[in-house]
């Protein structure tokens, strides 16, 4: 995690849409979702190829070939406009705090997560009913990492005042705890015969708890030797680079001024000190011998 991912050194979204300000994580997954339905309404208003193509269905869990579809079918939406609103505006106003909370790599990986999670559940459940894998059931939508984002806001900020359709202010606790029990309720078969996938929004909420509950981050969770950058190819000799090594003390002795002007001096740790007596010493020994001149 990098110094601008951190909680201290995020600053706080500012509230409101503003072209001028970075765009969110929040902001571009919305833009994609959007994209694709219009795309596929103009290029394919009869048909739905795009959408048909995103979607996962039963079959894809034994054909390994088509398992990008566990994390495609989350960016292809129903025709009909609300569906696509609804998970929309929900994930606007909610899931910028839960970024910010986050961070925006984390987040990612969080959303992306709870969306593939929802999908596996999803097909692997109709399998164990014995649902034929031929049989012409498909899911989209981004129904079950919203789901997500719902139960991980009410957690946060349990006591923020939500407007229930727009119109009714109810507490964020009590909104997580009506959309589990209405996906649980619909699960169940008590609300009669239903397209919702259910038990795609309930893995969703699911994953979203124990992530919170247990403290979890996705990040960390993937061994560094599995990075892209190690992919890379890489030179035979290693060169030593004097300025390397001196850049790099640079940028910790700017992250401990940095502290020390948020918390003060009396913040900084044994290690934190000793750091800036050493930097302190190779500068006035630097300045000594003239190799800055």
């Amino acid at each position: 995690m990098g110094i601008y991912d951190r909680d201290y050194y995020r600053q706080s979204p500012r509230p409101g849409f503003s072209l001028r300000t970075p765009r969110s994580v929040v902001t571009t997954l919305v833009l994609i979702n959007v994209g694709v339905y219009v795309a596929d309404g103009l290029l394919w208003p009869d048909t739905h190829r795009l959408t048909e193509t995103l979607a996962v269905r039963i079959s894809t869990l034994t054909h390994p070939w088509l398992w990008w579809q566990f994390l495609t079918y989350g960016f292809a939406h129903a025709p009909s406009p609300s569906h696509i609103l609804f998970n929309m505006l929900t994930f606007w106003f909610l899931g910028r705090d839960i970024e910010f909370t986050y961070g925006p790599k984390e987040f990612l990986r969080l959303y992306l997560m709870m969306l593939i999670v929802g999908s596996l559940a999803w097909t692997i459940g109709n399998r164990l009913r014995g649902v034929p894998a031929d049989a012409p059931m498909i899911c989209y939508g981004a129904s079950g990492a919203i789901a997500g984002i719902v139960v991980l806001y009410a957690l946060h900020f349990p006591r923020r005042t939500l407007l229930l359709f727009f119109v009714v202010p109810v507490p964020a606790w009590l909104v997580g705890v009506m959309v589990v029990l209405f996906d649980i309720f619909g699960a169940t078969g008590h609300g009669g015969p239903s397209n919702i996938a259910y038990s795609v929004h309930l893995a969703g909420a699911a994953f979203a708890f124990l992530y919170y509950q247990f403290g979890w981050n996705i990040g960390r969770l993937v061994p560094d030797r599995f990075s892209l950058s190690r992919l890379k190819p890489r030179p035979r000799l290693r060169v030593h680079d004097p300025d390397t090594k001196q850049r790099n003390i640079s940028e910790e002795v700017d992250q401990i001024l940095e502290k020390i002007h948020r918390e003060g001096e009396d913040s900084l740790t044994r290690k934190e000190r000793r750091t800036l007596q050493n930097a302190s010493r190779e500068y006035q020994r630097r300045q000594q011998t003239g190799e800055w001149e």
